[in-house]
């Protein structure tokens, strides 16, 4: 699939996947010592859902924009309500007419001891990225293939961090990338969070790598712990457009779990796109 982020940023797919990134760093911030963030693909940072390709596509108003309005109970808004306050910041008209990239949310929980590095080749989107965070100090824009980024950057310095691997699944083996880069990297990092994104089109691929990332993990020493969550608007067509969405996640938080068994029953009614989404949250099996 080809997945060029600008038709699709503030989509079903960002948003699930931004509410756990959100939960993940809120769990670092408990404690004092300093972590770092490395997206692997970071992309522009902030996307224009005024501009012509979001317009053309629109969805974000099945993403975000239904989000927004949505109620949730007093359980779980504690647990989305950090996520849709980073959005509004970017939006302090009311109006829904940005939203902001994986870097600028990591970016909007980091503390003062705490780094970020983003990586992006693309020309344009690394410009946009770099003026989005205006030459922060705390952040690190790097003009390197993310593939190659991952296993350069760990461990890092902190020793405390998370790494976002968010590819884009332009080329045909990026299943077989993941796989390989979240090897070498773990190999280096154990003790690193992980969060990777992948999209469903088909069983094959999607349950390959959960398989072998899970192997992964359970053969370290000492064990990791892996969660496996895919979300789905509607029923796949063949040929047709991106309704489910997957997640890899890598020693999460312990709380992390039971927040999701909270926050993923209420994301279905607002994201569900002509009949009933649905979720999967399981440990998965090497």
């Amino acid at each position: 699939m080809n997945y060029r982020h600008a038709f699709h940023a503030g989509n079903f797919a960002d948003v699930v996947k931004h509410i756990v990134l959100v939960r993940m760093l809120t769990y670092l911030q408990e404690k004092q010592a300093p972590f770092r963030i490395i997206d692997t693909h970071a992309g522009a940072g902030l996307y224009d859902l005024t501009s012509s390709e979001a317009q053309r596509s629109g969805e974000w108003l099945t993403g975000i924009a239904r989000l927004m309005q949505a109620r949730f109970s007093d359980k779980a808004l504690p647990l989305v309500g950090p996520y849709l306050d980073i959005v509004r910041a970017f939006n302090p008209k009311a109006e829904l007419k940005a939203y902001p990239g994986s870097p600028l949310i990591a970016r909007a929980l980091m503390r003062p001891q705490d780094r970020l590095t983003a990586c992006e080749i693309e020309p344009a989107a690394r410009k946009q990225l770099i003026d989005a965070l205006r030459r922060d100090a705390q952040a690190r824009v790097v003009d390197l293939d993310g593939w190659t980024a991952l296993p350069a950057f760990v461990p890092p310095n902190e020793r405390r961090g998370l790494v976002l691997i968010d590819p884009p699944f332009e080329a045909k083996d990026e299943f077989e990338q993941l796989t390989r880069g979240f090897t070498d990297a773990f190999a280096k990092w154990p003790t690193g969070a992980y969060l990777m994104w992948y999209p469903v089109k088909a069983r094959r691929s999607p349950d390959e790598l959960a398989r072998k990332v899970a192997a992964v993990v359970a053969t370290s020493r000492p064990p990791g712990t892996c969660l496996r969550l895919e979300f789905s608007v509607a029923p796949q067509e063949t040929g047709g457009a991106l309704v489910s969405t997957g997640l890899l996640i890598v020693n999460p938080p312990w709380t992390l779990a039971n927040e999701l068994k909270i926050i993923l029953p209420e994301l279905e009614k607002p994201l569900g796109q002509g009949g009933a989404a649905r979720f999967r949250l399981e440990v998965p099996k090497p």
